[in-house]
């Protein structure tokens, strides 16, 4: 019923783009000069569909820091169906195979955190705000 798949046709791209415009401009509102940035044509975005609707999007790059994971959104109504961690499944282990080694983190909203802790990541540093949302800075440890 889950499918996740990297957005590399530009159809994908729009249903992603249309789920984080959903998610982060209209729910969390976040600018939407804040949500679109210099990294959207480098960075290797997913998207999953529901029954065959596009439901949920993520994307991740590489930093000098490691590999960011980045834009996880999953629409309202879809929430609680185990989308996001399809897509979480699908990204990690993605990154492991064209970055084996590589650090692998993300910046968590403070509603998200426990669902990243379940996955193997664990909190490092203090929390931050970033668009008026408080995040914490979190590690995989596998």
């Amino acid at each position: 019923m889950i499918e996740v798949k990297q957005a590399a046709r530009e159809e994908d791209l729009k249903a992603a783009f249309a789920i984080r415009e959903k998610v982060f401009v209209q729910e969390q509102q976040v600018p939407r000069e804040s949500e679109y940035d210099a990294h959207e044509s480098t960075a290797r975005h997913y998207l999953a569909t529901y029954g065959g609707v596009p439901c949920g999007a993520a994307r991740w790059r590489k930093t000098e820091a490691g590999v960011k994971l980045e834009r996880f959104a999953v629409l309202p109504e879809f929430r609680s169906k185990s989308v996001g961690a399809e897509v979480l499944k699908l990204v990690l282990e993605d990154v492991k195979a064209e970055q084996p080694g590589q650090k692998i983190y993300l910046h968590a909203q403070l509603p998200a955190v426990n669902f990243y802790k379940r996955h193997g990541f664990a909190e490092e540093g203090d929390m931050f705000t970033e668009c008026d949302i408080q995040h914490y800075k979190m590690v995989y440890k596998g």
